[in-house]
């Protein structure tokens, strides 16, 4: 018996050992390789862009010749694969360009970057160029699109259009949930553990797309060893550079999505940019909260080619 025993603990031991290393280390793979397969059946290929400063990762699709381009930039503490399901609408007629961002994806971190909004916007343009793209839509979430919007402000003269999905950059009428736990001196995106992770999780979609929770462990997991990295970005790029008293000098057309259940930045911020910005189209969807893109990509990308396709006519009239 006793034998038996020592046998069992012998075999136990070295699967207690593997079940703990994959677990969940297997979420993670499960992740990447489901997106990594996804954004290959919607037509992306990743490829590395080297801009001076750093080299972003991107993801390319749609054709190159004559085509307009779209730049899908995504939010804080997010990375270019949340853009997939929306870009999939738009490869067929317009080249298409997704980048992680600094201090994101795989574009990665380093403490001496500059992570203002500002700097963001300034390396999208050294983006352009690298790829030869003179004018482009520009279409950005949260601080994505705080990052067009400065993008527009800055470079008049290569933004098409700018759409703007829950963007961060202007001070709401009302606090949102997140707004009142930052002053309760708790930040949603430093996650601590695996809970918290699920109840930012949570805050960030009003219908979370299902997803098994060994990846849901994995991505809790990868949120927190990244804590650091981001209280350094968040704390470069929150509170500045606000565009509050510049909306007005923005003269592309810009479209405004907003989804009316989002925790993160309080819906009420439309009433300023739709205040300040002289050509603007807002929409604001029921049931829908901070990532319009994810909740309901293909929706989203209609109202985007609506949108671009309707402009391109008032340009021909």
């Amino acid at each position: 018996m006793k034998t038996l025993f020592k046998i069992s603990v012998l075999i136990a031991l070295p699967l207690t050992v593997w079940a703990t290393w994959t677990y969940p280390r297997v979420g993670e793979l499960a992740y990447d390789g489901a997106l990594a397969v996804e954004t290959r059946l919607y037509g992306l290929h990743e490829d590395q862009v080297d801009i001076g400063e750093m080299s972003l990762s991107v993801y390319l699709g749609g054709p190159r010749d004559g085509a307009e381009a779209v730049v899908l930039l995504h939010g804080f503490s997010a990375e270019k694969g949340h853009w997939a399901r929306f870009a999939r609408h738009l490869v067929d007629d317009y080249q298409v360009v997704i980048p992680d961002l600094a201090g994101h994806g795989r574009t990665g971190f380093k403490p001496e970057w500059d992570y203002s909004i500002p700097a963001q916007a300034a390396r999208i343009a050294a983006l352009l160029d690298r790829l030869q793209i003179s004018q482009a839509h520009i279409v950005g979430n949260s601080m994505g699109g705080f990052t067009a919007a400065h993008f527009a402000l800055t470079y008049p003269a290569r933004t098409l259009s700018a759409t703007l999905i829950d963007p961060a950059g202007v001070q709401s009428p009302q606090a949102s949930d997140m707004e009142k736990m930052l002053a309760a001196g708790r930040n949603p995106f430093e996650v601590s553990s695996r809970p918290e992770f699920a109840e930012f999780y949570a805050m960030t979609m009003a219908d979370p797309p299902w997803v098994p929770g060994y990846v849901l462990d994995a991505l809790a997991d990868r949120a927190q060893a990244r804590r650091p990295e981001l209280r350094h970005i968040f704390g470069d790029f929150t509170g500045r550079d606000m565009l509050d008293g510049q909306l007005s000098q923005i003269k592309a057309p810009v479209l405004l999505l907003w989804g009316r259940d989002d925790q993160l930045i309080h819906v009420s911020s439309t009433q300023v940019w739709k205040a300040g910005i002289p050509q603007i189209q807002v929409e604001i969807w029921d049931g829908i909260g901070h990532m319009p893109m994810v909740e309901a990509p293909g929706r989203s990308a209609a109202l985007f080619r609506s949108f671009i396709a309707h402009r391109a006519a008032g340009s021909k009239s």
